[in-house]
């Protein structure tokens, strides 16, 4: 496994889900762009609770930042080309709403993201 640090944008709404024992978790894609220009899809889950309450509080394309655990994949779309894909389990989410209010804490003033 590979720990890292990705940002990007959340495509859809993220969705709560409830595994065995009742284990709460959280699922979304986010896209991030890569140094080629082309856009690689992160398949996400988070078990952590901030994480979890971070990527629900989200709308579709909202910009984020995410760190945790990555397994590259790979996908084949409709023409036959392979394309990258990244499985990521996050343990933290950042959006600028939470760096906004680090700033604010770390300065003593109020910012508005």
């Amino acid at each position: 496994m590979i720990e890292g640090l990705v940002s990007g944008w959340l495509v859809g709404a993220a969705e709560a889900r409830e595994g065995k024992h009742a284990s709460k978790f959280v699922v979304a894609k986010v896209k991030a762009s890569a140094s080629d220009g082309e856009t690689i899809v992160i398949n996400v889950i988070a078990f952590a609770v901030d994480a979890c309450a971070a990527l629900m509080a989200l709308d579709d394309g909202d910009p984020l930042s995410l760190c945790g655990s990555l397994t590259p994949k790979a996908w084949n779309d409709k023409q036959g080309n392979s394309r990258p894909a990244l499985d990521m389990i996050a343990s933290s989410v950042l959006t600028p709403y939470h760096a906004a209010q680090k700033r604010s804490e770390i300065t003593g003033t109020a910012e508005n993201p």
